[in-house]
């Protein structure tokens, strides 16, 4: 494989650029030795949730008619949905159509959004039909009347647990979890909320992205890592959370469930932090990324344990199997440090912000934060035309319905089952036994190749390793013998001698593959320390 200086220039690269080198090898692989190419290196799982998505277009093949209605050129125009009458129509239309697929769940889900959140029936049914045709700017810019309703109403149940938190949340929707860390960072920075040379502190191991942006020149900002080690169960020590009751440190951003490990924090943790955060840091910005949640029976995020301080980022896209629509939410309580901490400003930086927002609104120190969030969405010169695409937004309220309208969560049991599933195999394919945790969500596994290795090839061909060879050769290896790809937990913060495997985007019978495949380069490596011992000394 290659040597030590080769493999070092891949070192700054994040493991997502790494990938892309991987896959390369991997393919060539793959085609001549005719072997399976198999990437477990990207998180987008391989099914998706066919209900809501049925009574999506659906509902589109209503929407035209109801545009038609209104409107019908010969030319191929129509007009824009009325929206008196609308929910009566719908409803004849779903009676009229009831054997195509998607009548019977937008039949249901109609009246249980009315019942359940006291809708008045045309204005909801024409939020639905107006958005799907995607004829008008959203209004508010924020998020739809309805879908923020009924998107609250999802998350107190995927992210907040019990109890819920009093009181409650505004939301932004946003193109993805991804959107949501860019335009968080970017107002936070622009609030004067964090400046160039502050520190924060990271929940590691953790998402890349969340490590290489703090090093922009955009923000630049100081990291203490809060370190959840395996012999902890990757859960924080007390020794860790101290860290954070220095007032040096503005904000912890932590990923829950985390990623890589697939982790989420216990109870125990969260109530330390908890504990922490009111005695000692009433002051630390919280922010948490909670998209594998719904992997874990019972998720409790550190949003509904600590509403006042902490953001809450969330995305639909890997419980159903929607990462190409982009669907995430921003929550921010409405009663929250961040109003109180800009409020709080210097004279002179409150200036700056009345200068920065006064073309939006003529009481600039009323806006509030979630809503200084969207406008910097969009460089606060085009906050008249931010907001999440309509048809996108229609598809995140019928996801949450569903969810809703499913009391006995048969949807998330098919979910976990098939993660753990193929946790299991792969586990059993590196030759251990499968562990138990609740706090497991099995959507990601970290194998902490160095830690198994100590057990199955021994110290001394470990410390050989660490020497004579560079972490990333695990991975390259991986591909270039096996066609196999994995990303290197280096790149996370985890321990440089590990590797992240999806467990969510391959076919089941592959993950024991991936198994006796790291296995296979662990008798190799093997085989290099034991050679080294016979060669004659010179």
């Amino acid at each position: 494989m290659s040597d030590l200086m080769t493999l070092k220039k891949f070192e700054t690269l994040s493991p997502f650029e790494i990938k892309d080198e991987l896959i390369k090898l991997a393919k060539k692989t793959s085609r001549t030795a005719q072997s399976a190419f198999l990437n477990a290196g990207r998180g987008n799982p391989n099914w998706i949730a066919t209900t809501p998505r049925e009574g999506f277009f659906l509902l589109g093949q209503f929407a035209i008619t109801e545009s038609k209605r209104v409107m019908e050129h010969p030319a191929g125009l129509g007009g824009m949905p009325a929206a008196q009458g609308i929910a009566n129509r719908l409803a004849a239309y779903l009676s009229k159509n009831k054997e195509m697929p998607g009548a019977e769940f937008l039949a249901s889900m109609v009246p249980f959004a009315v019942k359940l959140f006291g809708f008045e029936p045309d204005a909801f049914v024409h939020e639905l039909v107006d958005s799907i045709i995607g004829d008008n700017y959203p209004v508010p810019d924020r998020m739809l009347v309805h879908n923020e309703r009924i998107t609250h109403e999802y998350l107190m149940w995927a992210m907040c647990g019990n109890p819920h938190p009093k009181g409650k949340f505004d939301l932004y929707a946003v193109e993805g979890g991804t959107a949501a860390m860019c335009y968080l960072f970017k107002s936070l920075k622009a609030n004067r909320l964090l400046k160039q040379g502050d520190t924060i502190a990271l929940a590691t191991p953790i998402f890349t992205p969340y490590i290489e942006m703090t090093h922009l020149e955009d923000y630049a900002l100081n990291v203490v890592n809060i370190e959840a080690k395996r012999e902890n169960l990757f859960q924080f020590t007390d020794a860790e959370l101290k860290k954070l009751e220095d007032p040096g440190i503005k904000a912890f951003f932590v990923v829950n469930p985390a990623n890589p490990t697939g982790v989420a924090l216990s109870k125990e943790t969260i109530g330390k932090i908890a504990n922490l955060v009111k005695a000692k840091r009433p002051d630390l910005m919280l922010l948490t990324d909670d998209v594998y949640g719904t992997f874990v029976r019972g998720f409790r995020s550190l949003l509904g344990e600590l509403p006042h301080n902490t953001i809450g980022v969330y995305s639909y896209s890997k419980y159903f199997g929607c990462t190409g629509w982009r669907l995430g939410v921003i929550a921010v309580h409405e009663d929250n440090l961040y109003d109180k901490m800009i409020a709080k400003l210097p004279d002179g930086e409150l200036k700056a912000l009345d200068k920065r927002y006064l073309p939006i609104t003529l009481e600039p120190r009323k806006l509030k934060f979630i809503d200084r969030i969207v406008a910097d969405s969009r460089d606060v010169a085009l906050n008249h035309t931010a907001g999440l695409s309509l048809p996108q937004q229609v598809m995140m309220s019928l996801f949450s319905l569903y969810e809703l309208m499913d009391t006995a969560k048969a949807y998330q049991a098919a979910c976990m089952e098939i993660v753990h599933r193929r946790a299991k195999a792969m586990i059993e394919g590196l030759g251990l036994d499968a562990p138990t945790s609740e706090h497991y969500d099995a959507y990601y596994g970290l194998i902490d190749f160095e830690f198994w290795a100590r057990k199955n090839i021994g110290e001394e061909a470990v410390q050989y390793l660490k020497k004579n060879i560079h972490p990333l050769d695990l991975a390259f290896r991986l591909a270039e013998q096996h066609g196999i790809v994995l990303l290197n937990g280096g790149g996370f913060d985890a321990p440089d001698w590990s590797l992240r495997v999806s467990l969510a985007n391959l076919a089941d019978d592959v993950y024991d593959d991936i198994g006796r495949g790291v296995r296979s380069i662990a008798r190799g490596y093997r085989d290099a320390y034991e050679a080294s011992r016979r060669a004659p000394k010179t």
